[in-house]
């Protein structure tokens, strides 16, 4: 008879909430009883207010319960759940729960289903299919599914992945490298540290295929200092794919050579952007490199580099497997595939929510994710960061999409969105926009750094009244000259929070005028 096998998560956010204590008190209550189990560690599936979702693996599928404290366990054990009986907590067949259900999930598929650090697990759910793919078609046709795939940067930018990649494999070099970003450093963000916490295979999956495509042989994964526990599974995943041929000079026997290791950073949000991430990978301050060269023809260590977000890495893999015909079909216009959307703030259902392009934004705030925690009527998202847009609910018809955002003036990002209800002073967010940007910027450029301190100075005389149409005169052309001026995204960025609270939310400014904004 096989063994029980119940599933508690073994993530940033559930231990947060009280996992080890839950996986603790299982262990030594069915140790108390004489109850074999296999209590397995997985990662979260992205339902976070129901962390710590204990599941138990049932004939009909597994079924959860949660949120599950440690107290709720003896309660839970006489309730009868090894079988998957009914109690207060349980949430029935966790495949079922609308949240999940409504998802497309593809680079997500295996997130909260396996054990992160099995081998077997990955490759019995479709893991090293891809890669398995890549090394029979080979280089040129690896670069040129993923072109047609239309994968974009997950990371901001949107940049199309394919014309990278052709670009790396294109410029001949004695050593090339593939530099994957997971500084992820945006408010509300955590779809990379959920892949390196529940799936970190599909990274190296991705990671290795990229090496394969371009002829790169060395990988490095950039993580950010905050990310302890990400650091810890995805350095064990890296040994046990190396221990199994997955990484090294041959890789699958294939003849192809890649290993990879992980960097941590030290905190700098300039330090997503990809030079400034660069720099501090070469063990320098993390500066902004003006462009050209272009990291694909002199990246790290003046090595042709592709540097891809984590999000976009982690694709890889199922374009690979199933085509990229059919990751294509998924979308709308340039924006094709799946985002995994991050719902945080003030939201009911925060988590993560992967979908195709094209939802609507209200959709995703009022029906997936519930409305506001507080119920109060929501009163703005700001999607994109702490330098995206703040968006009103006029606004809530706009389609997820790179282009249907840029429309409106905001950004779609690292897929972050942040909810706030009517009592947020949007005067105060544009103020904090500006004091983000000088403490964050570089110090390399003028625009971004005595810009964003005069902006705070600007907004601070806005809101005291003082000589208000003057002020926001001058905040308005500050703002035109940080965004046109600036050397890289973080200066060029900060005016969409502050032009997009002051066009919107007049009133909080002392009911100023409307001022003048790109067509919304």
């Amino acid at each position: 008879m096989n063994s029980i096998r119940i599933y508690v998560p073994n993530d940033a956010t559930a231990i947060a909430c009280g996992a080890d204590r839950v996986a603790r008190a299982l262990s030594e209550a069915l140790a108390a009883r004489g109850i074999a189990a296999d209590i397995v560690r997985n990662g979260s599936r992205g339902l976070f207010w129901l962390e710590p979702l204990v599941e138990v693996e049932t004939p009909a599928g597994r079924v959860g319960y949660g949120p599950v404290k440690a107290s709720d366990v003896p309660s839970l054990l006489e309730s009868g759940l090894l079988e998957g009986q009914p109690h207060a907590l349980c949430v029935g067949l966790v495949e079922e729960i609308p949240y999940l259900k409504k998802q497309t999930r593809l680079t997500f598929a295996r997130c909260g289903i396996i054990d992160p650090l099995s081998l077997d697990d990955y490759k019995a759910h479709g893991g090293y299919r891809g890669l398995a793919k890549a090394a029979e078609i080979g280089p040129a046709a690896t670069v040129e599914e993923v072109f047609q795939s239309g994968l974009r940067g997950r990371g901001g930018a949107g940049f199309p992945t394919g014309i990278k990649w052709r670009t790396v494999a294109a410029t001949p070099a004695d050593q090339k490298y593939i530099v994957c970003n997971a500084d992820e450093g945006d408010s509300g963000t955590f779809a990379d540290r959920l892949i390196m916490e529940a799936d970190p295979f599909c990274l190296i999956e991705g990671m290795t295929i990229a090496g394969l495509a371009v002829g790169a042989t060395k990988g490095y994964v950039y993580c950010r200092s905050e990310y302890p526990l990400s650091l810890d599974v995805m350095n064990k995943a890296i040994e046990i794919a190396r221990r199994a041929g997955l990484l090294g000079d041959n890789v699958m026997g294939s003849g192809y050579a890649f290993d990879m290791e992980m960097r941590m950073g030290a905190g700098a949000y300039v330090c997503g952007e990809e030079t400034a991430l660069l720099e501090s990978l070469e063990g320098k301050r993390g500066v902004v490199r003006a462009k050209p060269p272009l990291p694909a023809i002199k990246g790290l260590f003046q090595r042709p580099t592709v540097i891809n977000n984590l999000i976009s890495l982690a694709t890889v893999p199922v374009i690979l497997d199933k085509g990229g015909a059919f990751y294509r079909d998924f979308g709308m216009g340039r924006s094709r595939g799946t985002m995994p959307i991050q719902l945080a703030g003030n939201i009911r259902f925060g988590g993560l929510f992967e979908t195709a392009f094209g939802i609507s934004l209200g959709e995703l705030v009022n029906e997936i994710g519930g409305g506001t925690a507080s119920g109060r009527p929501v009163k703005a998202v700001q999607a994109g960061g702490p330098l995206g847009a703040y968006m009103p609910v006029s606004q809530f018809d706009t389609p997820f999409d790179y282009e249907a955002f840029a429309a409106k003036d905001a950004l779609i990002g690292h897929g972050g969105i942040v909810v706030f209800d009517d009592t947020v002073d949007m005067a105060h967010m544009a103020r904090f926009a500006m004091e983000f940007c000088a403490h964050e910027s570089c110090g390399k450029c003028t625009p971004c750094r005595i810009g964003s301190t005069r902006g705070k100075e600007t907004l601070d005389k806005i809101m005291a009244g003082e000589r208000r149409e003057a002020n926001l005169a001058i905040l308005t052309d500050l703002c035109q000259t940080m965004k046109l001026g600036s050397l890289c995204a973080l200066g060029g960025f900060t005016p969409y929070p502050v032009m997009s609270a002051l066009t919107h939310f007049p009133e909080d400014f002392g009911a100023a005028p409307k001022l003048p904004m790109a067509a919304e």
